[in-house]
């Protein structure tokens, strides 16, 4: 016997309404420099009844769900915006490319009254932020680098490495290296992530080469637990380790995996950096409904 199929347009036992309905949960999907991300509001995506970590864990699944690196829940509704991110495993973090392009959606969907500058608040804190319509750029002031730690010795599968620490919002380990085309970077990446010297949290792990006219770089994401085509903390780590080993001066240009050119710009303030600001294309690509 065949199976009789809907109508089209029609929805039946498993076929979820048609996107525009309001049934589902409404979401954006995102892209800064190469990362990905879904954005949902808060409030509906309360209403499904799943929790942050799960959500993000479906919502991000690149089979089952609709895919991306991580997600951004966003509270409008407050007098001063809020968002939150996850990363695609649930965990909780800060994200410099995620932030930006929540800024983009916040401008795009009117919430900061057509003011290209404006202010909004993340886990990090109050972040403020530059949208620039014609250009299709946003730039976020990123929290002040911290912990900065020069000169470490990793002992990893295969020999010892060389890297530098920053907190950047989250930790960073940066990794001068040569060749860097064809770097293990999953490989080593998941040794550094995981490396006792980074204990409790762990730390991305950012292999960088000094090239023209910046900072040529490739990460690996602890929460992502894979390379990642971008990383808007880790362009501010390598920017910031770059200039304290004399090797960069503000602004510096970081080119990423996904063929994009972030600049990182800030003042020196003894030997890290302050009022850091990370710029680079963010858009909204598409939306649709998600039926959980």
């Amino acid at each position: 016997m065949r199976a009789r199929l809907p109508a089209p347009g029609v929805a039946g036992a498993g076929v979820p309404p048609p996107a525009g309905t309001g049934s589902g949960l409404r979401f954006w999907k995102m892209c800064a420099a190469g990362n990905d991300f879904v954005l949902v509001e808060r409030r509906p995506a309360a209403r499904t009844g799943i929790g942050p970590a799960a959500l993000a864990a479906r919502l991000c699944d690149r089979r089952r769900g609709i895919g991306a690196d991580g997600l951004l829940v966003v509270d409008a509704a407050r007098p001063l915006p809020f968002v939150s991110y996850r990363n695609s495993d649930g965990s909780t973090a800060f994200c410099g490319n995620g932030t930006r392009a929540a800024a983009v959606w916040l401008y795009r969907r009117g919430f900061t009254n057509k003011a290209s500058a404006f202010s909004f608040r993340t886990s990090a804190g109050r972040m403020s932020a530059r949208v620039s319509p014609d250009t299709g750029t946003a730039s976020i002031r990123m929290p002040d680098p911290k912990g900065l730690r020069l000169g470490l010795k990793l002992s990893l599968p295969g020999g010892t490495m060389k890297a530098h620490f920053v907190d950047t919002g989250v930790p960073h380990a940066v990794v001068p290296v040569k060749g860097l085309g064809r770097l293990d970077v999953v490989g080593l990446g998941q040794a550094i992530r995981n490396h006792p010297a980074f204990k409790p949290c762990g730390a991305n792990a950012d292999f960088i080469s000094y090239g023209r006219p910046g900072i040529v770089m490739r990460t690996y994401e602890r929460g992502v637990e894979d390379e990642t085509l971008a990383c808007g903390t880790g362009a501010v780590a390598a920017a910031v380790v770059a200039h304290a080993l004399g090797r960069a001066k503000p602004p510096v240009k970081v080119s990423v995996r996904g063929g994009v050119v972030l600049k990182v710009d800030f003042r020196q303030a003894g030997s890290s950096a302050a009022d850091v600001w990370l710029e680079g294309p963010a858009a909204i690509v598409f939306t649709g409904e998600f039926f959980p």
